[in-house]
């Protein structure tokens, strides 16, 4: 298969992510049905699996900011494991932080970590790098503290729809965006407040003022 057209059935997938139980309905258990199953950006290495990784990036491809990594890692061994780094091929490592508190993210024995999403550890590229991007499968290496090095290629999504509520924390205002809407606010309220209800306040009472001059008129 190309490179382009690996990249776009890869994109597909990632964007099948949210309706990949619809997909499967009816379909059976055949490579089409495996191309858009969540957790296929998946692996194990003894005691660790890491599953369904993604790289979430910016969702305006023109903005700059920070990546974040998702994934769900699972310890299935009798010892708690700590992450020690995640890179990214390319392009560095991430700044992992815990759920809560500060120190490594460490995998309970017999248990789960989470990355990405409100109140879940984070793994944050600062400053991602060309390769980055939407349709690219990105080498990602999880270190641990005793299974060592797990490594997979997880897809480059933007942080839209399904994918918004796991992407960066930090989503930058598009250029210009901040200057029009201050403008907008400024000057289209002075421009109801000043004009209008004087306005018609002295219509209303100049029109009131003439019947009612008129009517004592007629009576006499």
């Amino acid at each position: 298969m190309s490179s382009s057209l690996r990249r776009g059935a890869l994109a597909a997938a990632a964007i099948a992510f949210s309706i990949a139980s619809l997909a499967a309905c009816g379909a059976g258990n055949n490579a089409q049905t495996l191309e858009v199953k969540p957790d296929n950006a998946a692996t194990s290495v003894g005691d660790i699996m890491v599953q369904n990784a993604l790289v979430i990036t910016q969702p305006d491809p023109k903005a700059t900011g920070p990546a974040v990594i998702s994934a769900t890692l699972f310890n299935n061994g009798r010892t708690a494991q700590t992450l020690d780094s995640i890179s990214v091929e390319g392009d560095g490592t991430a700044e992992l932080s815990p759920a809560k508190g500060k120190g490594k993210v460490t995998v309970p024995a017999g248990g789960s970590v989470v990355l990405g999403g409100k109140g879940n550890a984070s793994a944050v590229l600062a400053s991602p790098g060309a390769d980055v991007k939407t349709g690219n499968a990105q080498k990602v290496t999880f270190s641990f503290s005793k299974t060592g090095d797990v490594s997979l290629r997880a897809f480059v999504v933007p942080a839209e729809s399904y994918f918004s509520k796991w992407g960066p924390s930090q989503i930058p205002a598009a250029p210009g965006a901040t200057a029009s809407a201050t403008a907008t606010a400024t000057t289209s309220p002075s421009g109801s407040a000043s004009g209008t209800p004087t306005d018609k306040a002295s219509s209303s009472t100049a029109t009131a003022t003439a019947t009612a001059t008129a009517s004592n008129s007629a009576g006499h």
